[in-house]
């Protein structure tokens, strides 16, 4: 397992050179308006996608698991505890198709906990969905991980 942080940057050309710098590593996946970082130590993922003018740098936070067991067993923990949001099987977020479930802290802070299935050619568009929305409000987020302009915690 490893930790995600996906971030929202202004410029990816600048933001990955400069994470290329910072961590001693390539890109692992580079597409338009997108990036991600597959970095062995410390154990991170780390996910720029092109936003100028965002609210907010960070965009969700995650954890990426490499066996489904994982994946099944925090859908099991999230449920019992009352936390779970949207879960996907075989969804294509960020230019891979991925089973995962999404929850959100307090706060509003998205979390994801996925596992990888394999890469795809398209960035993909499953909808999140936070069931713990009030009655009456809108309980659709924005496409797969892409930022939210109206948010200021995502």
């Amino acid at each position: 397992m490893r930790v995600q942080l996906a971030l929202n940057v202004e410029n990816l050309d600048e933001a990955v050179d400069y994470y290329s710098k910072l961590f001693g590593v390539a890109p692992h996946k580079r597409k338009p308006g997108y990036a991600n970082f597959a970095i062995d130590a410390p154990p991170l993922k780390l996910v720029l996608f092109e936003a100028p003018g965002a609210a907010e740098r960070l965009n969700h936070l995650g954890v990426e698991t490499f066996a489904q067991e994982d994946v099944d067993a925090a859908i099991e923990r999230f449920d019992a505890a009352g936390i779970k949001g949207e879960q996907e099987e075989a969804s294509t977020c960020c230019f891979a198709t991925q089973n995962k479930v999404w929850s959100r802290d307090p706060q509003g802070m998205r979390w994801e906990w996925y596992r990888v299935l394999e890469d795809a050619a398209e960035f993909g568009a499953a909808p999140i969905v936070d069931t713990r929305v009030d009655p009456g409000e809108s309980a659709d987020a924005p496409s797969c991980c892409a930022p939210d302009p109206e948010s200021t915690h995502r």
